[in-house]
Order: structure tokens, then sequence, then C-alpha cells
């Protein structure tokens, strides 16, 4: 019998979607199939400190005990490739297979994490370096997906430094090229976190306010009225697939955090109701976002689908969905026909052929005289 695949799920995390983290982790870890994996829960604190252990979900989620458990890190080299204990009795080396990265937002969904099990050589779901940054970066999302010629809405990037300095010359510039209402958010957070729908002057001045106080770029987009919001799920490499799309119908004017994870009164429509070729224009433009920030693994694409005029703009593409019971990810796949347990499978099958692949290039050159050695 060939041995079980060993599976890390990182979660938590040093953001403001800890929590969100924490109940997408909760669903793959019930979800993975414990006869072909060895699963390895890893646990990152809001500090910032890695533990593992079968009860480290819980102790963050519970906010007590954390501290009682060994930290661990990942060795930034490929000779480890795995988990190493930290303090004064090591406890060796626990090797990954494969990694799901599970952690949103900063310092988990922005690169960094990602750049980390590069240098580590473990397999790992989802985008690569490069993808990731630019899923997190809504601004730069923005200027890939115009030069793709995928449609957009209007938009205005700003330093939070000149937000903070110049905030009423910002708010004219605003004005002059927008009119109300206009979304103000944070270049790099995820789950809403930061963002706010401004309908005059006044929302506007404390929604740039409140994203400069989350990260060092702000952008404001032209609100689109009348809409429905549209989501579609991706999987793959470099033949990627689109699921059936779904339609979020939001608890409150815009979907935000409340509305995705507290009040429970957001709703589903699974598959959405839409005329068939704007389903397969959906599709057909998530597939051309994704391959636009060189994803990989998996991404869910958000659109705006105006409802008389039946246009289509592209949102943002969130490169680590979230995977929670209510998630769009998992549900869209299984309204395509693949269930959750299938899916992750798919995904890790997915991370060790894009390792394979990495790993079968050249990343040495012997060049025909010895240059360097020359004083």
């Amino acid at each position: 019998m060939n041995e079980r695949l060993r599976i890390g799920v990182i979660f938590g995390g040093r953001s403001g979607e800890h929590e969100v983290s924490l109940v997408s982790a909760t669903a793959v870890l019930n979800e993975l199939d414990r006869e072909k994996y060895d699963v390895v829960p890893i646990g990152i604190t809001p500090e910032g400190r890695w533990v593992s252990s079968p009860k480290a979900l819980g102790m963050l989620k519970e906010k007590h005990g954390i501290d009682e458990l060994p930290e661990k890190f990942l060795a930034p080299e490929p000779n480890r490739q795995g988990l190493i204990s930290a303090g004064p009795n090591p406890d060796g080396t626990q090797g990954l297979d494969v990694v799901i990265p599970l952690v949103h937002g900063t310092y988990g969904e922005d690169g960094t994490l990602q750049g980390l099990l590069e240098l580590a050589d473990i397999a790992y779901v989802g985008g690569g370096v490069l993808a990731s940054a630019v899923g997190m970066d809504k601004i730069v999302q923005k200027q890939l997906f115009a030069n793709a010629g995928l449609p957009i809405v209007s938009y205005c990037p700003f330093l939070s430094s000149a937000v903070r300095t110049q905030g009423p010359v910002i708010v004219r510039a605003i004005e002059k090229e927008m009119r109300y209402p206009v979304f103000v958010k944070p270049a790099n957070t995820g789950s809403s976190v930061g963002i706010t729908k401004a309908h005059d002057r006044a929302e506007l001045s404390q929604g740039l306010a409140l994203a400069a106080s989350f990260d060092r770029k702000v952008i404001v987009e032209q609100a689109v009225q009348d809409v429905r919001e549209i989501e579609c799920s991706v999987l793959g490499n470099d033949e990627p697939e689109a699921s059936v799309p779904g339609e979020i119908i939001s608890s409150n004017e815009f979907y935000d955090y409340e509305a995705k994870y507290v009040d429970g009164k957001s709703r589903a429509v699974i598959p959405a109701k839409l005329p068939a070729a704007v389903a397969r224009k959906v599709r057909r433009l998530a597939i051309e976002a994704y391959k636009a920030i060189d994803c990989a693994g998996m991404a869910r694409v958000d659109f705006f689908l105006r409802k008389k005029s039946g246009k289509v703009y592209l949102n943002e593409v969130n490169t680590i969905p979230g995977f929670t019971a209510i998630s769009m990810y998992p549900k869209l796949w299984e309204a395509s026909g693949l269930s959750f347990s299938a899916l992750l499978d798919r995904l890790i099958q997915l991370a060790l052929e894009r390792h394979r692949e990495k790993n079968a290039r050249r990343t040495s050159y012997a060049p025909t005289k010895e240059w360097y050695k020359i004083p």
C-alpha cells in the first residue's frame, strides 16, 4: 500500500481575515480524506507565531492554550521540506508533501507565504508568488485587466500617505472624475474589510480615512447601479476550467463583511439564473482574468452584471477564496459536478503537478569560462 500524502493545512495568520481563515480551515480539515492523507494542522496566531497540533484550530478559535504548544517554523531552504520545532528541545523535521494555504489576506494570500513555500521547495495549492501578490492588489489587478482588454469599472488609485495629507484635494479629484455613489477600498484586503460605499462628500472622506488605515494604497471605484453580483470558480493550471456561475443576493446594500459572515441573511443562487449566452460570457471572462494574473490551482472570479443592459464588469480575482460551509468556491464546483472532497483531491494533484514541472526546469548554468574566479 502506498504511503499517504502528508498534507499541511495552514490557517489563521496576521490579518483582518484571521477568523474567516479559521472557518475555512474547519471545513477543509473535515473534508480531507484520512485514508488518502496524513493531515497536519498548522496554525498561525494573530501575532505570527506558528504552531502545529490537532488542537491548534480549536485553540486559535477559543484564544486559549495556544502558548502551551511548541513553536514550529518552515525552513526557507529545500533540504528540509517540512516543519521544524523551535526551542531547546527540537523534535526533528516533520515532512510535508503538499501545503494547503488557507491564510486569507495579508501575509498569506499576498505572495509572502507562497514565497516561503517556494524557498522551502514544498508543493502548495493555489497561485504562485506573482499571481498571489497581484490577486491581493486591487490596483495592479485592474491595470492588468485593462491591459488584457477585460471590462472593468472606472477607478482612481491613491497612496494612503496622500489621503492623510491631501484629503480635501483628493476628494475634489474623485468628484471630478466620478459620480456618487463610489466604493472606497484598501488596495490589499479581502472579505470586504475596510470597504465602504460613499454616497456624498462626508462619507467619501470617512471612507478614505478608513481604507488608508488598512493599507498603503487606496482605490476608489465607480459604483455600478442596478447590478447583480455574479461569481465563478476557476480550477486548473495551464488549462483552467470554469464552474457554473452563481449569484450572491446580499442582505446589505453591498456584500460587506457583515453580509458575508455575520448576519446569515445573504443568499446564494446556484447556478445563477442567467441567459445561456451571459453564462458563457462570464465563464470565458473568468478564465481570461485568471490567465491575466498568471494564476494556478484555484481562484474565484467576481463580476457585476447590469440588470437592464446585461453588461458584465469584471470586479476581482480571489486567489485563496473562502472554503467555509457557505463559501461560493466549493459550492459552485459542487453544482458543476465536483464534490468538496473531490475538489480537494484535484487541488492537491494540481499542486503536485505544478511542483514537478517547476523542479524539472534548469536552475544552473555552466559558463564556458570560469570568469567569476578571476580576481
